[in-house]
């Protein structure tokens, strides 16, 4: 059996291709039952994150493995197979092992060095044990996954590198102003209550957020944590409400963060409108703003447009006509809403709020367009798929970052350079792994032979018995230690070498050898594979083995 993996990521797939392809808890359950149910597969796994959905399996055939996992993924995420392959990924054994190392470490996450896959790959490790689709390989591979990430983590300056999701999110609404001289004196409004939701709740608290309040669909989950920020000491007022309340809480907050498991939309354009118009003086005197400032001769009052003219300022030679020739197209059509959208538009091309670069008949002064668009409530959305409706970012009066953003902005983020020391972390941690699963493979062999040398010895001593039965309990005693000696000396030396070759790369073979050499019963190797003699402690059976291989290690000097 191989390791193989299947599945796609941020960096593989467009956010609108992960969104739809996005797992619930019972679909999960559902694929890793399907899996283990196929043939090429004995054992599954599912992380799922909000950018990437990868299915783990151990399988017996590569290509029909490739195939099966495939149409497996596109069958529970509704997304179709032919739609759904351009964007998969595919790693088989060492290369698979090397991914999971990889993820976990934070390398190939959208925030690199973030630590909250490690939380994410547990879950994922304890949900295939609870449905019983993980065995010993996998069981194996994810734990080691774990304390691979923790040491990169502790033994290395990764962290450095990155921060969490809810951390890069927050700096990205709060531009170039740090993020607790933006959070303080906000009223924020988190949706959720899990773990994304959690760590945002309790990184606004320790921002210095005025106010937490947390929504939930399970309100008694929601009370828990509100509770716990009440309790944590960082001086914050926390209380839960129901979701149904949500909109109440909409126009009273500054900052909203969403992250829940819902399969559509919990806050629809429409609502964020109604929230932002519901909240005094805060959209019309945006609007009142932008209408009375666009006038044609004095400008955009708004200082995120990308044309917010400096009169004084001649215009540059290689600059090219802004819409209708009059810059923003508010000052010639106040009141009209599409003009708004227009304006909306070119605040969202800004080069300080991210977009590409809009030239225009007139100059914009440095010093007047901001890092990030101030806004009357600031939405932060991290769920997958998407809480918030993508449209909410053309609201006047509301600035938007969801997941796509986040990858756009990710993608410029400088790397640090102990980014290295944990790939090469990683590439050992990888070649430690091969090697002890190759020597694992080869274990049930050797423990089948030693368990058949054995019986050959019980057997050659009951025929002495029956031929001197006049010989005495101490004489016997001795006999039968000297014949055992003999045995292990004769053993030593093959099942020694043999465990070393077998794991080196290729060397799955000699495990057959030695069962052809010794004629062992295929049967009683599998009973010893399926008794699982390396990962459960106790018994005799697994006494007799650590026996055999402190046997079989060339004699040390005791620590």
């Amino acid at each position: 059996m191989s390791l193989l993996v299947v599945g796609l990521s941020h960096r593989s797939a467009p956010v609108s291709v992960l969104e739809r392809a996005a797992l619930t808890v019972d679909a999960q359950a559902k694929l890793l039952h399907d899996t283990v149910a196929a043939e090429p597969a004995a054992e599954s796994a599912v992380l799922a994150t909000c950018n990437r959905i990868e299915l783990y399996a151990d399988v017996d055939k590569f290509h029909a493995g490739v195939a099966e996992l495939s149409t497996l993924l596109a069958l529970h995420s509704g997304v179709g197979l032919e739609e759904l392959t351009p964007y998969l990924y595919v790693h088989y054994e060492d290369r698979a092992v090397h991914h999971l190392f990889s993820v976990a470490c934070g390398l190939d996450s959208m925030v690199v060095g973030e630590g909250q896959i490690l939380g994410q790959i547990k879950d994922s490790l304890a949900r295939a044990q609870e449905l019983h689709t993980a065995g010993r390989l996998l069981n194996d591979l994810f734990q080691q996954a774990l304390r691979v990430g923790k040491r990169a983590h502790s033994e290395t300056g990764i962290d450095r590198a990155g921060q969490s999701l809810v951390t890069f999110g927050l700096e990205q609404l709060a531009g170039r102003e740090p993020v607790h001289a933006w959070a303080k004196g906000k009223r924020a409004l988190v949706i959720g209550a899990g773990s994304m939701s959690s760590l945002a709740a309790a990184t606004l608290a320790r921002a210095g957020v005025d106010e937490v309040v947390v929504a939930n669909r399970t309100l008694d989950r929601a009370e828990r944590l509100a509770a716990i920020l009440t309790e944590g000491g960082t001086g914050v007022a926390a209380r839960a409400v129901p979701m149904d309340d949500v909109a109440v809480e909409l126009t009273r907050a500054d900052v909203a963060v969403s992250c829940t498991g819902a399969t559509g939309l919990v806050l629809t354009a429409a609502d964020v409108t109604a929230a932002v118009s519901g909240r005094v003086g805060d959209v019309r005197d945006v609007r009142s703003e932008v209408r009375d400032g666009h006038d044609g001769s004095v400008g955009c009052a708004d200082d995120d447009c990308v044309i917010a003219p400096d009169t004084a300022t001649p215009a540059p030679d290689t600059a090219t006509p802004a819409p209708d020739a009059g810059g923003c197209p508010v000052g010639a059509q106040v009141g009209d809403e599409n003009a708004y959208e227009q304006h909306a538009a070119l605040v969202d091309n800004s080069p300080a709020v991210g977009g590409s670069s809009v030239r225009v008949a007139r100059s914009v002064p440095a010093a007047v367009v901001p890092a990030a668009r101030a806004a009357a409530l600031y939405l932060l959305d991290l769920a997958m798929p998407r809480d918030i409706d993508a449209a909410a970012h053309r609201l006047t009066g509301v600035r938007l970052v969801d997941i796509e953003s986040l990858a756009d902005a990710s993608a410029d983020a400088p790397m640090a350079a102990d980014v290295d020391a944990v790939r090469t972390l990683v590439s050992d941690e990888v070649a430690a792994f091969g090697a002890a699963q190759r020597a694992a493979h080869i274990t049930p062999t050797v423990v089948a032979l030693r368990t058949m040398a054995a019986d050959v010895v019980n057997g050659e001593m009951a025929r002495l018995d029956g031929r001197l039965p006049e010989l005495g309990a101490k004489e016997r005693a001795e006999i039968t230690q000297t014949v055992r000696r003999v045995v292990d000396k004769l053993l030593h030396a093959p099942t020694v070498r043999v465990k070393q070759l077998a794991s080196e790369p290729g060397g799955a073979g000699y495990a057959d050898a030695l069962r052809t050499l010794f004629d062992l019963d295929p049967e009683t190797v599998a009973a010893v594979s399926r008794a699982d003699l390396l990962s459960n402690a106790g018994g005799n059976a697994v006494g007799q083995l650590n026996q055999h291989q402190e046997n079989d290690e060339p004699k040390r000097g005791r620590a």
